[in-house]
């Protein structure tokens, strides 16, 4: 089984499962189709899987043109019909793993992916998980289901963890995709591992096996709480410079000229995406098993929540200054995704800016270039607005919550009365339009 699975992945004949065609899929998805693998995605939604097969991208760092040159090709398919699991030689999970209402682990994604793979399997496979998740998932929760039928791990069958590293709109701004972005590998055996690092080296540049999966499992959460721990020591401090009356960011950007020894954080408005607000929580869970409390990374979760309150008292403090209340004020919320320059809204901090401001009865105007409708946290659909001098002009404060490059800080700050920017996106703006700016 080993070797022929192996001579299959060389000769590129082995077809690639991908489950989950989301921010982690699809580009994978993309990529092994590109350098000759046949592919067939599978995903639960109808709407995602149609517009794969008919050449169309969802998804920002995937163009429409590339899954449209794979289309033609024959390289390339999608379905919902989990029974064709059988078919695929690699099956790569990639399904979302988010936290339940008391943010533990919500592993329920990956059990129904496990669940389906197991009553399709068949010898000859390697199934590798590629969601984030806590470290001895790969051995307890998949390994179990796919040898319920008599099939061995490492003998007949084969099972890995190699952790997502995708960070959505790197593609185009520092140049970070799937091809060029080291992937870890951690396979159950020895040919598990040999077998995973096969296929990833046709993927990537570089390949970095190591010992399991669960230490595969824990490098991942290790460097999403290091982004997590080190924001939120930025934010501790963006939150004693207020009180101090000093500029957080340019400490930052002076403490950024030393050549060793620091590495640049910046605060914000709160933790956004899928990686950093939730990864971390998944290892302080599966540290209680251990009775072991993980306090530096729950008081750098109880840290950068505070986040949005502190945006709200921002804004309550910029209207006092107009005198004006945060009660019956217009609030231009500028921006929803929750990082720069893409359409992805996963756990934005806008959300919790948004619920606090009108609480307290202010009319807040979602305003983002790249998203024209969007389903908040709490599971209602919304529409932003196009930002226009006429919504400028009329609303009593604009909130910069995501510093997108398409929107004109210079015409923000000249026509809204005042301007509260959680991301130094006015940094430039000097004058007498630089009394307008209340910065985070």
């Amino acid at each position: 089984m080993f070797h022929e699975l192996m001579n299959r992945i060389h000769d590129r004949s082995a077809k690639v499962g991908v489950i989950g065609l989301g921010y982690v899929g699809l580009p994978l998805a993309e990529r092994a189709g590109r350098v000759g693998f046949p592919v067939l995605g599978f995903d639960v939604s109808p709407e995602r899987v149609a517009s794969i097969n008919h050449g169309e991208s969802y998804i920002g760092d995937v163009a429409s043109n590339a899954l449209a040159a794979l289309r033609e090709a024959g390289r390339l398919e999608a379905t919902t019909e989990m029974a064709r699991l059988r078919e695929c030689d690699i099956l790569v999970i990639c399904v979302p793993t988010p936290l339940n209402a008391t943010r533990e682990p919500d592993m329920r994604y990956v059990e129904a992916a496990s669940n389906a793979i197991a009553a399709n399997i068949r010898p000859g496979q390697l199934v590798i998980l590629e969601s984030t998740t806590y470290p001895g998932t790969t051995r307890e929760l998949i390994m179990p289901r796919i040898e319920r039928d008599g099939l061995r791990v490492g003998e007949q069958i084969f099972l890995a963890f190699s952790p997502e590293r995708i960070d959505p709109g790197q593609t185009s701004s520092k140049g970070y995709s799937v091809e060029n972005t080291p992937k870890v590998v951690g396979g159950v055996t020895a040919h598990c591992t040999e077998l995973a690092s096969a296929f990833y080296g046709y993927i990537t540049s570089r390949v970095v096996p190591v010992s399991s999966p669960d230490v595969a499992e824990l490098t991942k959460l290790f460097e999403n709480i290091f982004r997590a721990v080190n924001i939120a020591l930025v934010n501790e401090l963006a939150l004693l410079c207020d009180r101090m009356a000093i500029n957080v960011w340019e400490v930052i950007e002076a403490a950024a000229t030393k050549p060793y020894g620091f590495m640049k954080f910046t605060p914000g408005p709160g933790l956004g995406g899928h990686c950093i607000p939730i990864d971390p929580f998944y290892l302080t869970w599966k540290a209680r098993a251990f009775d072991l409390t993980t306090r530096f990374i729950e008081l750098a979760g109880e840290i950068n929540t505070q986040m949005p309150r502190h945006v709200h008292d921002l804004v309550v403090r910029a209207l006092n200054q107009a005198r004006k209340p945060l009660n019956g004020s217009t609030i231009v919320l500028l921006g929803i995704a929750y990082k720069p320059d893409v359409d992805d809204y996963r756990e934005s901090p806008a959300f919790k800016v948004y619920d606090l401001l009108t609480a307290d009865g202010a009319t807040v105007i979602p305003c983002d270039p790249h998203i024209d409708e969007f389903e908040m946290h709490d599971g209602r659909r919304m529409r932003t607005v196009p930002l226009t001098d006429d919504l400028l002009q009329s609303c009593d404060c604009a909130v910069i919550i995501t510093n997108h490059r398409a929107f004109d800080y210079e015409r923000i700050v000249a026509l809204a009365p005042v301007v509260v920017d959680t991301r130094n996106a006015t940094r430039t703006i000097q004058g007498p339009l630089r009394a307008k700016i209340t910065v985070l």
